[in-house]
């Protein structure tokens, strides 16, 4: 087994987050190298540059379903999109080994991409659950193992954490459940591993803000669950 850094692609965009502690949190993980870059730059990026990384970690939240030219997505990025393939690189996710991480609002991007939201596990990610009851912040969770023999979520117990909810339909039934939440204003499962095509993902619900970022559990979620991606545990 490799002892080298994993590479991390962290793939943000079109939502605010705290980037200086989001950053502390990556730099936190001795033996993962985080590399954070807007989607448009992972899309513009080159095959050779891509298959770099180890793992592509998502924590994006753009809206609109991209195609392959001439869209509002495509627009917003401000390049001569008729020379450059905006879906492939995406659509391409699963055709290589490297692992793929969904963090947070990424499992809410695209959400008229049914393409996206299969990668995710999700269901109807346009509205909410519950009427009125999108995401709640600063909210108290206790957070609870509902498999102890996972890799990720291997020998650790439940606990408490301060995070945003989101209260959507749980992930679909072919999905792995490791952690699960008993909360009014969330889905049940928040975080899951599935697979796509023949490649390991990991989604991770969790992941609004410092309250979450310094805990030290969540962390230890997010480092085991890029290991697992990796095929390092």
């Amino acid at each position: 087994m490799s002892n080298s850094q994993i590479k991390v692609a962290m793939v943000t965009g079109h939502h605010e987050y705290d980037v200086i502690n989001f950053q502390r949190m990556l730099r936190s993980f001795p033996d993962i190298d985080f590399y954070p870059q807007h989607l448009e730059d992972f899309i513009l990026d080159d095959d050779d540059a891509r298959s770099q990384y180890d793992v592509i970690a998502f924590y994006n939240y753009q809206q609109c379903t991209p195609s392959a030219t001439g869209d509002q997505f495509s627009k917003d990025i401000r390049v001569e999109w008729e020379r450059v393939d905006i879906k492939g690189p995406l659509e391409a996710l699963g055709e290589t080994c490297q692992g793929i991480l969904m963090l947070h609002h990424a499992l809410t991007a695209f959400p008229k991409w049914q393409y996206w939201l299969d990668i995710c596990g999700m269901g109807d990610t346009t509205k909410a659950f519950q009427p009125g009851a999108v995401s709640r912040k600063d909210q108290n969770l206790h957070i609870e193992v509902a498999d102890p023999h996972h890799p990720i979520t291997r020998g650790m117990e439940s606990w408490e954490m301060i995070d945003e909810t989101y209260n959507f339909s749980d992930a679909r039934e072919e999905s792995e459940v490791l952690l699960r939440v008993d909360h009014p204003q969330s889905m049940s499962t928040i975080a899951w591993t599935r697979k796509h095509k023949d490649v390991r993902v990991f989604c991770l619900q969790s992941g609004h803000d410092n309250q979450t970022f310094s805990n030290p559990n969540f962390r230890k979620i997010l480092g085991r669950g890029v290991h697992w991606l990796a095929g390092r545990i």
